[in-house]
Formats: C-alpha cells, sequence, structure tokens
C-alpha cells in the first residue's frame, strides 16, 4: 500500500509520496537513521504537491484550525486534488500519514481518506520538516525561516490573548519599590532629624510625623528668624495654632548650635528630597490601588491591596498564585520559620504574609489558626477567578469578604455562617443581573405585600358585612361575589359543617326540624355579628321546645 505524507509547514501545505520504505528498513530505529542522510532520504521521499498559503492571516486561520484538528477547506480540497481517486466501491490503495491524530481522523471522516499517526509516519515527517527546504526550490531558508517566525509570534498573541491591563509584572515591581521606598524614607527622615537637631533639638519632641517635621526644616532653615509673623504659615504646615506657637516659643530659648548658611543649605536640599520621596511614594501607592483593582479585584477587595501585591509577588505571579494550594498561600512568606520547624520536629507556622491581614488581627488569640486556614482558602479562590475569568468584576470577593466577617461572628458569638454554595449562588445572580437590589428597594418590595394583605383584610370585612344584610342563598345556587378561592373555601367549610350535622342529627322530627334550621342558619356567611344571632336564635329555640 502506497504512502503519502501530510506536513504543514508555516509557508503552506505539502504532500510528499514514500517510496522504497522496505528498502530503508521498517523499523522506526532504522528510520531515524536514515533520516540525517538526505540522499538515502530523497531515494525515499518525493514531493508530490505544495499549496503556498496566500497571506500571514490565511497562514494563522489554518494553523488554529490543524491545532484544533479540524480540516479546512483548502486543506480539503488539496487533498482531494493531489492525492489518487479510488474507483467507485472499492477502498483506497494507498494511506496518508499526518502528524496530529484528530486532524487524521477528521479528515477520514469527511472524505473517506484512510489516515495513519504512528511512530513511522512521525520519524518520516521529521526528515521532511529537517529537509523542506531542499525539496522546494524556489523557497529560499531564510523566506522560511521568517514565515516561521511571523506564524509563531502571531499564533502564540492569539493564544494567549495578551491583555496590557492585566500584567501582573507591573504589580510585582510597583510592590517592590514601594517596601524599599518605605525604608529608605524611613531613614532619610531619621537621618533629616539628627541632621537638624544639632541646631533646634526641641523641634523632634513637638513634632512626631516624619514628612512634617521636613516640611518644617524646610520652612524654618534658620531658628534665629522665626518670629510671631511665621505663626500663620508654622499653622498651615502643622495644622495646628497652638503648635506653631509652641514652635516658635521654642526656637527663641532653643540650645541648638548655630549652623554655616553652607550647612543649613545642605539640610534644606535634603529635607525637600525626603518630601518629594514621601509625595512619590503616595502617588506609587495609588497606581498600585490602581493595577491591582485592574489584575485582581476579587483578591483586592478580599484581603487588600497591599498584602495581594504581596502574594502575588512572592508567588512570581497571579498565574503561579492560583495554582497554589490554600495550605501552600497559607504559609507563603513563612518558608524559614517551616524548615527549622520541620528540622527540629516543631510547630509549624500558622501563617505568613496573610499575617498582615486585619481579619487575623481582630481574631482572638485562640481562633488565629483557624482563621488564617479559611482565609487561605477563601483567597485561593478568589485569586483563581480573578487568573482564568475574563470579565473583570469584584463580587465574588466582595461575597468571600462577608463569608469572611461572617466566620469571624462564628468564633466570637456563635452565630452560624452562611453555605459556600448559597453565597456563590448569590454572587453569580447578582453579576448576572448587574445591579444587586439595594436594602431600599427590598425594604418596599417587603413593604408592599403587608399593605396588599391590609387591603384584602377590608375588603373581606366589608363584604362580610354587606352579607349579612343581605345573605346568600347557597340552596338556590346564587353565586357570591369574590375570587374563585373564597368560594372554594367558603364551600369547603359548609360541606364540612353539613356532614358534621348530618352524623349528629337523631330521627325526631322536632330535631329535623332544628336541624334544618341550622342548616340554613349556618348558610349564611360566617362572620362574628353572624355567629351572637346564631347563639340568639339557638337559645330561644331551645327555650320553646
Amino acid at each position: 500500500m502506497a504512502l503519502y505524507l501530510l506536513f504543514e509547514s508555516a509557508s503552506g501545505y505539502g504532500l510528499f509520496h514514500a517510496y522504497g520504505i522496505d528498502e530503508i528498513g521498517q523499523s522506526v530505529e532504522a528510520v531515524r537513521s536514515s533520516v540525517l542522510d538526505l540522499d538515502r532520504f530523497g531515494k525515499a521521499v518525493k514531493l508530490t504537491a505544495f499549496n503556498p498559503f496566500s497571506s500571514a492571516v490565511d497562514a494563522l486561520n489554518q494553523c488554529n484550525a490543524i491545532s484544533e484538528g479540524i480540516m479546512t477547506d483548502e486543506l480539503r480540497s488539496f487533498l482531494e486534488l493531489n492525492l489518487p481517486k479510488p474507483k467507485e466501491g472499492k477502498k483506497a490503495k494507498y494511506s496518508l500519514g499526518v502528524v496530529e491524530p484528530k486532524v487524521g481522523s477528521h479528515i477520514s471522516e469527511v472524505t473517506g481518506i484512510p489516515c495513519q499517526s504512528n511512530e513511522f509516519v512521525q520519524e518520516l515527517l521529521r526528515g521532511v520538516r529537517l529537509h523542506f527546504d531542499r525539496f522546494i526550490n524556489e523557497l529560499k531558508d531564510s523566506d522560511l525561516e521568517k514565515a516561521q517566525l511571523g506564524l509563531g509570534h502571531s499564533y502564540s498573541r492569539a493564544k494567549v490573548k495578551f491583555n496590557v491591563n492585566r500584567v501582573d509584572n507591573m504589580v510585582i515591581q510597583a510592590i517592590f519599590l514601594l517596601d524599599t521606598l518605605d525604608k529608605d524614607i524611613n531613614s532619610f527622615s531619621m537621618r533629616v532629624r539628627e541632621w537638624f537637631s544639632w541646631h533646634f533639638p526641641e523641634l523632634v519632641k513637638i513634632v512626631n510625623d516624619n514628612y512634617l517635621y521636613a516640611k518644617l526644616a524646610k520652612f524654618i532653615v534658620n531658628k534665629s528668624d522665626l518670629t510671631e509673623k511665621d505663626i500663620p504659615a508654622l499653622a498651615d504646615i502643622v495644622g495646628d495654632e497652638d503648635k506653631a506657637k509652641e514652635i516658635v516659643e521654642a526656637a527663641k530659648a532653643s540650645m541648638g548650635q548655630d549652623l554655616s548658611p553652607v550647612d543649613l543649605i545642605n539640610v534644606q536640599q535634603f529635607a525637600q528630597r525626603v518630601m518629594n520621596l514621601s509625595e512619590y511614594r503616595k502617588n506609587l501607592y495609588e497606581y498600585l490601588v490602581t493595577k491591582m483593582n485592574d489584575i485582581a479585584p476579587n483578591l483586592t477587595s478580599l484581603i487588600g491591596e497591599v498584602v495581594g501585591a504581596r502574594l502575588i509577588s512572592h508567588a512570581g505571579s497571579l498565574s503561579n498564585l492560583a495554582k497554589c494550594a490554600a495550605s501552600t498561600l497559607q504559609i507563603l512568606g513563612a518558608e524559614k520559620a517551616l524548615f527549622r520547624a520541620l528540622k527540629t520536629r516543631g510547630n509549624t507556622p500558622k501563617y505568613g504574609l496573610i499575617f498582615h491581614s486585619s481579619f487575623i488581627g481582630r481574631a482572638s488569640t485562640k481562633n488565629k489558626g483557624r482563621m488564617a486556614r479559611y482565609l487561605a482558602n477563601k483567597c485561593s479562590i478568589a485569586s483563581r477567578i480573578d487568573c482564568y475569568s475574563e470579565a473583570s468584576t469584584s463580587v465574588f470577593g466582595q461575597k468571600l469578604r462577608e463569608q469572611v466577617e461572617e466566620r469571624l461572628e462564628f468564633y466570637d458569638k456563635g452565630v452560624a455562617p452562611r453555605k459556600n454554595l448559597d453565597v456563590m449562588k448569590a454572587a453569580i445572580d447578582s453579576m448576572v443581573n448587574g445591579t444587586s437590589m439595594d436594602d431600599d428597594d427590598i425594604e418596599k418590595t417587603d413593604a408592599s405585600p403587608k399593605k396588599s394583605k391590609k387591603k384584602k383584610t377590608k375588603t373581606k370585612a366589608d363584604g362580610d358585612a354587606m352579607d349579612v344584610d343581605k345573605p346568600s342563598n347557597v340552596a338556590g345556587g346564587e353565586a357570591e361575589p369574590g375570587t374563585e378561592k373564597k368560594k372554594k373555601k367558603k364551600k369547603h367549610k359548609l360541606e364540612e359543617e353539613a356532614q358534621e350535622e348530618n352524623g349528629a342529627a337523631d330521627t325526631t322530627p322536632k330535631k329535623k326540624k332544628k336541624k334544618s334550621r341550622e342548616a340554613s342558619e349556618e348558610a349564611e356567611p360566617k362572620t362574628a355579628t353572624d355567629g351572637k344571632k346564631k347563639k340568639k336564635k339557638k337559645a330561644k329555640a331551645e327555650d320553646d321546645e
């Protein structure tokens, strides 16, 4: 049986005919060794047809179809045109070797061409791939490399679905820089305090904030120049007029030494640098908040921007964090303590980076470990939703946060929390609907049935009063005004009462009369006034008898 080989290259489809396979060798190892020799391989495999792609877009579409195991119309027409057609009612005397088994099964289903994909065919196609540029004279080696590079880039870009707004590398760099800036601003602020304290030591006790101290150091420059005229400007910086007066009075009786103008200029410049760094740190934090809301909105709403960014940074990426188990995420950042505990056979750590969350701090000492385990579980769910969901929403994170709050209440007060299934259903419903109902709307909807009930009771009372004036003739079959439900209920009551009276009735004619009288009375609507009238009539009848 003849063997044809289908080769999908970056520049087009190629169809090859394998001759003299028996001469090369039936075993896979023999074929593998003969593939490297072009002279031997060129005698066994010949090019039958080649169909180049019309454009880069066409090449990408064909590549996507092949990767999904689908035969395109172009490929079908190429095969039907170049493969020998079998006679009617007879099987084909050849088989087609393909790389992808899914493509082969689809080709055989649609066209009826027998296909095979095994190690023998794979080795032959490996040889075709190795010497492909030698089979087509018009195709240069550089052109083939360019086509492969361009198709590889476009195919990878289409598969990854690259989104600029969801690049977690920016979050990793931002949180690293934020931590570094915190350390640097701290050390620089201490240096400003120490340097300026030689000149004005009393200012340290008055102002505790590092940023305000740097601002005051830049504004004051020389303490001897401070007067009462500067109190409004100092009050604007400090935010308190009493403190501004205290600074002026302390400057008058300061024990610090005088500095030269050059030294004061250097202190002033350094204070300005510290102020710039502090302002940049605020801007960087705002940038981190916006990026975290874009990349991981659910994790952000659950555990906060800084802790969430630290978790992503420590794991390496959001996808790595999503792959972590909840138990791994719980102790992320406490690896040293974990391995030390394993080595010394001590107690393993209960929490790592998630200790900085407010939930762990709010939990009692005995419940911190349980709370850390529960919070790690919810963080794992939130990170997976952020990583693999296409729609960017923070609904799930808010619901998970509510669950953690309920768990805290359960540990403290014993209030039973909601089930996870119910919470997730509510989150999905709110996401589908787009907007959840406000509390005011819920109260309105709850209040409306109460009003309708009141109205119904009023109409009932009015109807009963009318029935007292004009009793309904049940025996005559007249219809009673009202809904069908009311009619059914009244009918049911009358039937039950009639059955009870029939069971309690005696054979005496007097009692029969009494029974008929009672039946006619009880056929009337049941109201409070009717009940009183019936009692009076019964008492009179008994007295007469």
